[in-house]
């Protein structure tokens, strides 16, 4: 799914935590909702290293927001919500790739069964293609409903922030099979060096 998606997602748990505890920090203070974005979007922060495997820790990260959850429920501080916040969307961001497409370039093309990486696991979790691949008509959909509980809560700079998102995602929607094939014409040309300097999954798809 696109970052934007992962991301509003994340912005949506914080809804979730203000409506469910209104005098919690998440309902007063905007760190818990940026946190909760950061959250959605950091394990995509591995995109040019192992992507869903380095920063995907659907297991781990969902333990650890966990403690983490009780620790704001027991101590209900700005920090200690927004780092609950944080691991959640990032459990949930790890979680949700599986139910998109494959890892390979053209995750349109159905190729690849690896969704993401289970450390617990010791496996690849297999892609369930609900959502078919980042950029499809399905995510920015997605992301438009999420769009929706966070534009209702917040007004302001989060509620432009959600409104810059989901615009970004319908271009990339746009762009995404197109930067697919420029991408193949740029790595055409490439000397074989610097070529081989590129991560596998950018270029085994073109060879």
């Amino acid at each position: 799914m696109m970052a934007t998606t992962h991301a509003l997602a994340g912005v949506v748990l914080a809804v979730l935590v203000g409506v469910l505890f209104p005098g919690s920090a998440a309902g007063t203070s905007s760190i818990p909702i940026a946190a909760a974005a950061l959250g959605g979007l950091f394990p995509d922060f591995d995109l040019y290293a192992g992507h869903r495997r380095t920063l995907h820790f659907p297991v781990y990260f969902t333990a650890a927001a966990a403690v983490a959850g009780a620790v704001a429920v027991a101590v209900p501080t700005t920090l200690t919500v927004a780092a609950a916040l944080f691991l959640a969307a990032a459990a949930l961001h790890s979680g949700m790739d599986a139910l998109g497409g494959g890892l390979e370039l053209k995750p349109w093309l159905g190729t690849s069964e690896r969704a993401v990486y289970s450390h617990y696991h010791g496996r690849w979790i297999r892609p369930r293609r609900w959502i078919r691949y980042d950029g499809a008509p399905e995510d920015l959909l997605a992301a438009a409903v999420f769009a929706v509980p966070a534009v209702y809560a917040f007004d302001g700079v989060v509620e432009t922030a959600v409104f810059v998102a989901v615009g970004i995602s319908a271009v990339y929607v746009l762009l995404r099979k197109p930067m697919v094939t420029v991408a193949q014409i740029a790595v055409e040309a490439l000397p074989p060096h610097f070529v081989d300097r590129l991560p596998a999954r950018f270029v085994e798809d073109f060879q």
